[in-house]
């Protein structure tokens, strides 16, 4: 592997903030994999990066190795109704969605516009407007760094939640590949997700092709400016910053005395409901567009917060916990950050 030193990370990231990584690699090949983890094992921190756009990096940059996530391929078998797509993790998200629709294969096209590579979506559990990838994994590939060797993790192996999985927040695997059962058929029930169903005007269980479920998935996405778009400034953020809270049904009852209104929730269990975070944010005082400095909320969306030109991810951070600590002044409800933290912390 070509090793390169005090590479800038800002314009690999969506937020375009943060410093140099001390040192960059890519991984084109597994065996680059391998090679990263064998000279990695003294010690030295890595972080593995895809398309940048979930991460925050630290002013002072990453004083370790970034492996640029590269491996490509896609492989197609059909299995009676099912197809099974194996997706290298260096793969365009969002390429792999649009295919995904135009082949007629069912289970990804709620999760349209979303940017990324393919070996993020299981780390994060990627989801949206009713859909989450762990609904289609079959497997994941990646390499243990404990014991040296690549493995496959089926669904139930993978711990996955709610925006979360085993991967997340550990450096003890590298994902390099996801095997995905999707469904052989050019239109499908769409989820029971009240937004999108309105801009469908579609009622629950109605089946509607999968192109135009992509097509108003992407518009709902750009007009919240969460799809990447060099002309919407709006869209230089890390997306949704904090991830909706699930919570028991006595802080719901909080959160509805303190507002005088009842909250948007959706069921999550029994006596559980995920509350949006975006609603708790707005009523704390955060309103988008809010600040007019460098950093602030974006216009479009109360989640993302944007980073307008000339700041720094310390301002970044600095804005976020201010607005964790806001909700949680006043409704009770400490709110959690999606994105990965490099270089630096979420917790002071």
């Amino acid at each position: 592997m070509q090793v390169r030193t005090a590479v800038p990370l800002a314009p690999l990231t969506t937020l375009r903030l943060g410093g140099p990584a001390a040192r960059m690699v890519g991984l084109d090949r597994e065996a680059d994999v391998v090679d990263l983890a064998r000279a990695a094992r003294d010690g030295e921190p890595v972080f593995v990066l895809g398309g940048g756009s979930n991460v925050v990096v630290a002013d002072e940059g990453f004083a370790g190795t970034v492996a640029c996530m590269r491996l490509r391929g896609v492989g197609v078998a059909r299995a009676g109704e099912r197809v099974l797509v194996d997706v290298a993790a260096g793969e365009d998200w969002d390429d792999l969605v649009a295919r995904a629709g135009d082949e007629g294969w069912a289970g990804l096209e709620c999760m349209s516009g979303i940017p990324g590579r393919v070996g993020a979506t299981p780390i994060q559990n990627v989801g949206a407007y009713g859909q989450e990838v762990s609904d289609t994994i079959v497997r994941v590939r990646a390499f243990d760094r404990e014991a040296q060797d690549f493995v496959h993790l089926d669904p139930a192996a993978c711990g996955f939640g709610y925006r979360a999985s085993i991967f997340k927040g550990a450096d003890r695997w590298i994902v390099v590949g996801v095997r995905f059962a999707l469904r052989a058929e050019s239109e499908a029930p769409v989820p029971a997700y009240a937004e999108l169903l309105a801009a469908l005007g579609a009622g629950g269980g109605d089946r509607v092709p999968l192109r135009r479920v992509r097509e108003t998935v992407v518009a709902l996405r750009r007009r919240k400016g969460m799809v990447l778009d060099a002309t919407d400034p709006e869209s230089v953020s890390a997306g949704s910053f904090f991830v909706n809270p699930v919570v028991e049904a006595a802080t719901l009852e909080r959160v509805e005395a303190r507002a005088g209104e009842p909250p948007p929730r959706f069921a999550a269990g029994p006596g559980r409901y995920k509350l949006a975070a975006a609603w708790l944010v707005e009523r704390a005082g955060f309103s988008k567009g809010w600040g007019s400095g460098a950093i602030g909320v974006s216009r479009k969306h109360a989640l993302a917060l944007v980073h307008r030109g000339g700041g720094t991810a310390r301002e970044l951070v600095t804005l976020a916990r201010t607005i964790r600590d806001a909700v949680e002044a006043r409704f009770g409800v400490r709110l959690r950050p999606e994105p990965v933290f490099v270089g630096c912390s979420w917790e002071e």
